[in-house]
């Protein structure tokens, strides 16, 4: 199997490069990346429980679903392909805002992504595929805020600060 590539970006998210993943985390080297929020009707934000098998990560609870653009996909098509692949479900995506962030780990690999948060809304029940995902639930904006300062070795890293961010946007622009 071949390493999955991401696209190495300037700060301006002009691509400079591609590189293996593995690769471009060892060096914490700036890339694309993009991160989907699911709401639901009621304003409850579809979580996943990262699976057990995961290189980094395992078991915490993150946002919907996220992952790397691939090269001539955009944004949005990449976050419904990785939404269908994790979650088995597709839906309209908007991307809300960017932004570039620097998260390093225990392991030695590093999180440098210019991050693009997208936004879809879905109402049903998921069909979680188990390689991705562990579980998954539905919860409130205030009560994953409160979870977070109550128990933050309970999300991913990069979830702890896209999530402040979100939760912002989304108050000021009443989603």
């Amino acid at each position: 199997m071949i390493e999955e590539q991401v696209i190495l970006v300037n700060e301006q998210d002009q691509q400079i490069g591609t590189m293996a993943k593995m690769e471009a985390h060892e060096k914490a080297l700036l890339h694309r990346a993009f991160s989907v929020f699911v709401m639901n009707d009621k304003g409850e934000t579809m979580l996943q429980q990262r699976a057990a098998g995961k290189y980094h990560s395992p078991l915490l609870w993150t946002n919907t679903c996220c992952s790397h653009q691939r090269v001539g996909e955009s944004n949005i098509e990449a976050g419904k392909r990785r939404l269908h692949e994790e979650m088995g479900f597709v839906t309209e995506l908007t991307e809300l805002f960017s932004f570039i962030y620097k998260a390093p780990f225990d392991n030695g690999l590093t999180e440098h992504e210019l991050d693009h948060v997208m936004i879809g809304k879905y109402n049903e029940l998921p069909a979680i595929n188990k390689e991705e995902v562990e579980d998954w639930k539905w919860v409130a904006l205030e009560d994953i805020k409160a979870d977070i300062t109550d128990n933050p070795q309970n999300y991913t890293e990069w979830f702890k600060i896209i999530f402040d961010r979100f939760h912002n946007y989304t108050l000021q622009n009443q989603y």
